[in-house]
């Protein structure tokens, strides 16, 4: 029996009643008919439950999900873009002259750029990232070294201050681009194979050859039956990504929606609506190779239902982590303008996801920006992303809580359980308010270093590949050349991909850091 994931109505309506409790929306008389009726939980780490439910239960989860959607929200977390801004205290002014082309002379190398600034006007610290590799690799336990916050959170005390408009700096060179792509694929395959695995399996199955702290890739090698038996790995990913099977990068939704994206903006500009977005998706993108969001979209698509109504309709995946792993394209593309970036994030985002969904695509989009500056620290980058955030939103308030901790602690196993007590219980691991917090965290307490941020990332479990992909970007980005990034990552990637995505199946990474580059310097 075909039991299609992330489409069954009976497991949409569970997953749609923990959404409704966490998007300020009261649920329990729903909760209360479907339980009567025998209506059971969402399968807590799968797609679908094993077993087909009653046509009566079926049509009642239907009847059930459209009852949800029409309730109010005490929460004010919009997704229409002029709203979001309205409530952005720090929203990054745009670069004077726009963006800069290949023949730039703007005065790119200056040091002021288009960050948040203090509510004194002064601009934050800089500190140099360490060089790749610098520290000892994958230390977790090495303290975070003392770091200047000149201004804390972003939008503390609601004030806008004045903006402050500044040259956008030109492109990075192709190599930076190159360094980002690898870092991407780097982060998404060391967490390929424990992918859905709860935290302290990821654990046990890395102590138990000696990879704990994280600093390799994963590896079957000298683990007792037993673990493997009680924790097998990602049945997909394993013969693939597994350190004794990689044999260059597999394919993987993470490195899918950049290339999808870099075939938007060649095709449709960064003026690209989110109505070609899905004709792209229609004509490019096999609905098999969807999850979440992005599959109840798809099918909202084919049901004739336009964007933005396909983020909303019977879909409670829509804050979920899927258009955050479609925003480092935006991110690349729009060096030292992270408003840019997510403006052009939102656009994307807003054909599956909505409120913190939109959000995180919006803050990653907007950190990956301003690493792409290579002139800044992880830390200004992630105020660059916070700005972008409504300061009282959900995904704000688990940025901040997760880069105190990344802060305040030594040991970065105790940061990730602060964040799984603080997130677990209420959040599914797909989630892209959990997730991103712990993004923040991990490049916070890494200083941007690359091993270290990818490590912390793929080892405070949830989505552990797409977790890994984003904060490799991030420092792939910061490390600023591929020969920076230590050969035991890249190597046995052998510049070649492995994607359904047409016409890029078996590409370099050299190749797909030319076509980026290509793409910023479109004007």
């Amino acid at each position: 029996m075909l039991r299609l994931t992330w489409v069954q109505p009976e497991d949409l309506l569970g997953h749609e009643l923990r959404q409704a409790r966490q998007d300020g929306r009261e649920p329990s008389a729903v909760e209360a008919r479907w339980r009567a009726a025998g209506g059971a939980d969402a399968p807590p780490r799968a797609g679908a439950s094993p077993d087909r439910a009653s046509r009566y239960l079926r049509q009642l989860a239907e009847d059930l999900l459209d009852e949800l959607a029409d309730l109010p929200s005490r929460l004010n977390e919009p997704t229409d873009l002029e709203a979001i801004k309205a409530l952005c205290p720090q929203w990054p002014t745009a670069p004077r002259g726009g963006r800069c082309g290949p023949s730039c002379d703007c005065g790119c190398d200056a040091a002021d750029r288009a960050v948040p600034r203090a509510p004194d006007g002064a601009l934050p610290s800089r500190v140099s990232h360490p060089a790749a590799g610098s520290r000892a690799a994958g230390a977790m336990g090495v303290p975070p070294r003392e770091r200047s916050r000149a201004w804390g959170r972003v939008g503390a005390g609601g004030t806008r201050q004045a903006p402050v408009s500044v040259p956008t700096p030109r492109p990075p060179h192709p190599r930076t681009y190159h360094a980002a792509w690898l870092g991407r694929a780097v982060g998404c395959l060391l967490g390929k194979p424990v992918e859905k695995l709860p935290l302290h399996a990821v654990r046990e199955l890395a102590r138990a050859t000696g990879n704990w702290p994280l600093n390799h890739y994963f590896t079957a090698h000298g683990v007792p039956a037993e673990l493997l038996s009680a924790h097998p790995w990602n049945r997909r990913s394993a013969p693939t990504s597994l350190a004794e099977n990689i044999d260059g990068m597999p394919e993987d939704d993470d490195l899918n929606y950049p290339l999808l994206n870099l075939l938007l903006l060649q095709r449709h500009t960064r003026d690209f609506t989110t109505a070609d977005v899905a004709a792209l998706w229609l004509d490019e993108l096999p609905a098999g190779r969807t999850f979440t969001a992005e599959r109840v979209a798809y099918r909202n698509l084919l049901s004739g239902i336009e964007p933005p109504h396909t983020a909303r309709h019977r879909n409670p995946f829509r804050e979920w982590i899927g258009a955050l792993i479609r925003a480092d394209v935006h991110g690349w593309t729009n060096p030292g303008a992270p408003a840019a970036a997510a403006e052009q994030a939102h656009r994307d985002a807003t054909l599956t996801h909505t409120a913190n969904g939109v959000y995180a695509a919006m803050f990653t989009a907007a950190v990956i920006a301003t690493a792409a500056t290579g002139t800044h620290d992880v830390h200004a980058c992630l105020r660059a992303g916070r700005s972008v955030v409504p300061p009282r939103s959900r995904l704000a308030t688990a940025i901040d809580h997760g880069i105190r901790l990344a802060e305040t602690h030594a040991d970065f196993e105790t940061v990730v359980d602060e964040l799984h007590h603080a997130h677990s219980p209420t959040h599914h691991w797909v989630h892209a308010v959990p997730n991103t917090a712990l993004i923040a965290a991990a490049l916070t307490h890494a200083d941007g270093d690359f091993t270290g941020s990818v490590c912390r990332a793929v080892s405070g479990g949830w989505d552990t590949d797409s977790n890994g992909a984003t904060a490799g970007s991030v420092a792939g980005l910061l490390a600023g050349d591929p020969d920076a990034l230590p050969d035991r990552w890249t190597t046995p990637l052998k510049n070649r991909l492995a994607t359904s995505v047409a016409g890029f199946d078996g590409t370099g990474f050299d190749t797909l850091a030319h076509l980026t580059h290509l793409e910023a310097t479109r004007s």
